[in-house]
């Protein structure tokens, strides 16, 4: 027999639980879907313990409601608020427990930014490759600058704040303005000129650049490349404060310091004057402990000198002393003159005699010299008949072998001398 089911058979047989349906709607939502784009305007952000962001997203004539995770938030490098314009590349899901329908964002951005942002992203890497944002390159900022450079435009909301900070933070430090656009396709060229005027000036020991918040494309001159590369190579330490905490241009990476506002800036740039008097009072009373102790040195010093010290009548008396001693012994100590000339008579008595002896003993011995001297001398000789006998080359002539016949010879005399020729030899034997 044919079975029939009734209605309440029929319903219940394809019926599902809550969860069943949300889970199917969500898996729907998923495959029909899958990433979209969705320009919205933010009507509220509230960011949770860990850091995640949720949204309500409206138009005109809708709301949506809308989460990112805190490394997504991170990522997009910004907190949206109420009234902030954002394009989001978002899954559409559901909340499953709730059957919230949601969208779940990949990529948020500012709205109107992605051209600009993919311009900001590229030139960024450039940079940054080329090492311009290393922190081996940062030069430290001056803890007590004697004067302060601001470049911003006059009219600017952000050279009063600065102005203000510094005034209460650090009225005693001078302050410099060199005025620029700040926004606008002149005002990269226009920073830069401003900033080329500090470093010939050479009168700051710190810049700040500063401007408030506005969009993406307000802040973009400080995007510019040109402007980058100037504000790395300055010689100045360099401080940027360019919009909200939230707001990130080239600039800042460049700089020596970001800050994340101007009044940030201007804080960063310097020490309070309370600080700085502060420190002052330290070393004042350092240095008071240290004349202390110095005073204390010297007290002990002089007390160890004053118990080593002798009176002035003490110290003449024994000077008193030791001179009498010293008298006394040079007078043991004097010579005898009386006996010493006595003595020196003497010793000079002994002299003469012995010198006396000498002398005689000195002359005969001349005398005995002198005789046997004249007995010597070849002309005494000579004055008793003989004569000396030599050849025409002075050679004295001993033997008569010495000559030969026809040979001329000279002959002294005891007076005069006589030229002779040899004739013949005699007796040459003999």
């Amino acid at each position: 027999m044919p079975h029939f089911m009734n209605a309440k058979d029929v319903i219940t047989s394809n019926m599902l639980t809550v969860g069943q349906l949300n889970r199917a709607v969500s898996e729907l939502l998923n495959d029909k879907f899958g990433l979209v784009w969705v320009r919205a305007e933010v009507s509220s952000f509230t960011l949770s313990a860990p850091g995640h962001g949720y949204l309500v997203l409206k138009d005109a004539s809708a709301s949506v409601k809308a989460v990112i995770f805190r490394a997504r938030l991170m990522a997009a490098g910004f907190n949206p608020k109420a009234g902030d314009q954002v394009e989001i590349q978002a899954r559409v899901s559901l909340y499953e427990p709730r059957g919230d329908y949601q969208l779940q964002i990949e990529v948020m951005r500012r709205a109107g930014r992605g051209a600009l942002y993919e311009q900001f992203l590229a030139l960024k890497t450039k940079l940054q490759s080329e090492g311009l944002f290393d922190v081996s390159a940062k030069r430290p900022i001056p803890i007590q600058p004697k004067v302060i450079g601001v470049i911003t435009s006059p009219q600017a909301a952000a050279l009063h704040d600065v102005l203000t900070a510094l005034k209460r933070r650090a009225p005693q430090v001078p302050v410099v303005i060199y005025p620029t656009l700040v926004q606008g396709k002149e005002a990269p060229l226009a920073i830069r000129r401003a900033l080329a005027q500090a470093c010939e000036r050479h009168e700051v020991d710190v810049l700040l650049f500063v401007r408030g918040g506005g969009s993406l494309e307000d802040l973009w001159a400080f995007n510019d490349e040109s402007l980058a590369r100037d504000i790395a190579a300055s010689p100045i330490p360099t401080v940027v404060g360019v919009g909200h905490e939230t707001d990130f241009s080239i600039a800042d990476f460049v700089a020596d310091l970001r800050a994340p506002t101007p009044t940030a800036a201007a804080e960063m740039a310097c020490q309070p004057l309370a600080v700085l008097v502060g420190q002052v009072e330290v070393a004042a009373q350092n240095l008071l402990r240290a004349q202390y102790r110095m005073l204390e040195q010297r007290a002990l010093r002089l007390d160890q000198a004053s118990r080593r010290l002798v009176s002035p009548s003490q110290r003449l008396k024994h000077r008193a002393d030791a001179m009498g001693w010293l008298i006394k012994r040079l007078k043991n100590q004097a010579p005898d003159m009386k006996r010493l000339q006595l003595h020196c008579a003497q010793i000079n008595l002994s002299l003469k005699n012995q010198a006396e002896k000498i002398l005689t003993r000195k002359q005969h011995r001349f005398e005995v010299a002198r005789s046997k001297l004249i007995g010597y001398d070849p002309t005494a000789v000579l004055e008793r008949g003989y004569a000396i006998v030599t050849t025409q080359q002075g050679q004295v002539v001993r033997q008569a072998e010495q000559t030969q016949p026809g040979q001329e010879l000279s002959i002294r005399l005891g007076k005069g001398r006589l030229k002779a020729h040899v004739s013949a030899l005699q007796n040459p034997d003999i």
